[in-house]
């Protein structure tokens, strides 16, 4: 019996267009979805067929999915394995692997949109600016999952570059109180809810305002917290342009 290889698939944001077509083709040709069901919208399911056996693993631990995608690949199934945004990023795919590893069943992933770049692509941002900032930092608050001390936010935060903060929501005071004394109570930032799903909302307020914000508008979880200089482009306008489409730029391709 031919066996196939587990594939690891990014959902993207939530939008069912905004999965790439590696990951569309894996959906339609799965006997076996297991999918995160507290993050991943069903709407996303779209792409698999009637028939397909599709799996909510929200409540299930990891030996339990681990036997799952074994059994299924031991009857020549084709698996996937479909995680919010890319599988690479607070995705804890790895554990899985390992366990994979241990029963000697190949895998692949396929990577997806993280919601820092839906949201980009919502408000028409550029994380990256010409003398503004050249850096962008994917992080999180600790919480229940630890986070090295060299990496607590306010460390990370003191380099004023722009930022896009995950699964913290729920500790909005103390990212506040961090961000005002790093990039300044003035500082402009943005609050992305469900980005590319229906129920999308962004807002953007003062860095001291952002408890009042979350609160006034009753946000509690699958939000972004965006935050940097850039984010006054979009009202400022471009201080500096780049080198790239400046006509007195020499380059390989234009004299």
């Amino acid at each position: 019996m031919e066996k196939n290889e587990i594939l690891f698939v990014g959902a993207g944001p939530g939008d069912p267009e905004l999965i790439t077509v590696k990951g569309m083709k894996a959906l339609k040709e799965a006997d076996l979805i297991i999918y995160a069901g507290s993050l991943v919208p069903e709407a996303v399911m779209c792409w698999a067929r009637p028939e397909t056996e599709k799996v909510n693993s929200a409540s299930l631990h990891l030996d339990e999915i681990v036997v799952m995608m074994q059994n299924a690949f031991t009857l020549g199934k084709h698996v996937v394995r479909l995680h919010t945004g890319d599988p690479s990023l607070y995705g804890a795919i790895l554990e899985q692997m390992v366990e994979l590893d241990k029963h000697e069943i190949p895998y692949r992933v396929i990577p997806g949109v993280t919601a820092a770049f839906a949201a980009a692509a919502s408000m028409g941002l550029e994380y990256t600016l010409p003398e503004i900032t050249q850096t962008l930092i994917l992080t999180r608050m600790a919480g229940r999952t630890p986070v090295p001390e060299q990496e607590n936010l306010e460390s990370l935060a003191r380099h004023q570059a722009s930022m896009a903060i995950y699964l913290s929501i729920t500790l909005i005071d103390q990212v506040e109180d961090i961000l005002v004394r790093c990039y300044g109570k003035d500082a402009l930032c943005a609050v992305a809810y469900r980005v590319s799903q229906p129920e999308e909302k962004v807002y953007f307020s003062k860095v001291s305002d952002l408890v009042s914000l979350v609160k006034e508008k009753g946000i509690t979880h699958q939000a972004l917290i965006i935050v940097g200089k850039t984010l006054a482009a979009l009202t400022e306008g471009v201080r500096f342009k780049s080198k790239l489409y400046d006509k007195d730029f020499i380059h390989g391709y234009r004299g």
